[in-house]
């Protein structure tokens, strides 16, 4: 993906996703003047506020109004500006519901929605600033794209493919310092392809946002301890969603583990299952995210920990999956 950041892994360290965000935007901003931004009164806590120091003019502060927010962004857009609209997940997903429902998808309005604070990543907000339900909305929805990046390097990609790419969008991002997947930009990123980071053949764990550096860990821990080989896929595009990567790593290892930072009703796990339950093929399945229920209140990597979607959880699933006695053999003649 073309772009003008050059940041290093040791500088990534010291931004957050959002500050990669805002960023990318003014990048964007500066080429293609038709760029616009809104903010529901959250631009210094979305970093959307970057945009609107570089090019007042094209910066709009609806104040508290999430709703109004999102139907002025689909006017813009028929008018023939690019809207990138920020806000809180759980309130782009729930409060602006219609109008995102309406308004956007259903005109197909080239809206770009950049969520930030998602899954449980504001830990201490509580439940009403946990975004636990969004990305069951958001996939719901059609003629929008789901992205789901796992830090500032991926969150750049999506940023510009996002404006590359006709059509609403949804890229959920987290409120804080992301843990460090990607050292560049240049790995490969496509809307609609996973990211396998680990090979394996013993099985594999289907990761987004948060969970994915915790997997990755996992997957090493595994390995050395267990002489474990954990395939890691990073479906960063839950919708369109990579159905071959899905179905292959079902094929070569007929047992999947899915951790989310979401509700597992709806998002990721069940996106997976869908495909799973389509190709005919039983294997051993797992989801790991919030059981449909709330998450506790308290800093991210604690709920994480709690959640069991943190390296260790993960590590502790692999290994009850792996020893899951689910088929007599490996012969797939007996399957549907």
């Amino acid at each position: 993906m073309a772009g003008g950041l050059t940041y290093t892994a040791v500088e990534s360290t010291a931004l957050s996703t959002a500050e990669y965000y805002g960023r990318v935007l003014c990048e964007l901003g500066a080429e293609h003047p038709e760029i616009v931004a809104l903010t529901a009164d959250l631009g210094k806590s979305t970093k959307i506020g970057m945009f609107g120091e570089a090019f007042p003019e094209r910066f709009f502060n609806v104040g508290i109004a999430e709703q109004n927010m999102f139907s002025m962004a689909a006017g813009m857009a028929k008018a023939g500006c690019v809207p990138f609209v920020s806000t809180f997940s759980v309130f782009a997903a729930l409060r602006a519901a219609d109008q995102v429902h309406a308004d956007i998808c259903y005109q197909n309005a080239n809206v770009k929605i950049i969520a930030t604070h998602g899954g449980t990543s504001f830990g201490q907000a509580g439940s009403t600033h946990h975004a636990i339900c969004d990305l069951a909305v958001e996939r719901a929805f059609p003629n929008m794209t789901v992205i789901v990046p796992a830090d500032g390097m991926e969150t750049v990609n999506a940023v510009r493919a996002a404006y590359e790419t006709p059509g609403p969008f949804y890229i959920r991002i987290n409120r804080g310092f992301d843990r460090v997947v990607y050292d560049s930009t240049d790995y490969g990123f496509k809307i609609g392809k996973a990211v396998q980071l680990r090979e394996g053949t013993d099985i594999t764990v289907i990761v987004n946002g948060s969970c994915v550096f915790q997997a990755c860990q996992a997957s090493d821990f595994l390995n050395s301890a267990d002489g474990l080989k954990v395939r890691v896929l990073n479906v960063h595009s839950l919708k369109p969603l990579d159905k071959e990567a899905i179905q292959k790593a079902v094929l070569d290892t007929r047992r999947i583990v899915v951790a989310e930072d979401h509700n597992v009703i709806g998002g990721l796990g069940s996106a997976v299952s869908e495909i799973i339950a389509e190709m005919g093929k039983g294997c051993a399945f797992t989801r790991l995210g919030l059981q449909d229920q709330f998450a506790p209140i308290g800093l991210h990597e604690d709920i994480m920990s709690i959640l069991g979607i943190d390296s260790n959880g993960i590590a502790a699933t692999v290994r009850e999956v792996m020893g899951r006695d689910f088929e007599q053999d490996d012969d797939w003649s007996d399957e549907v």
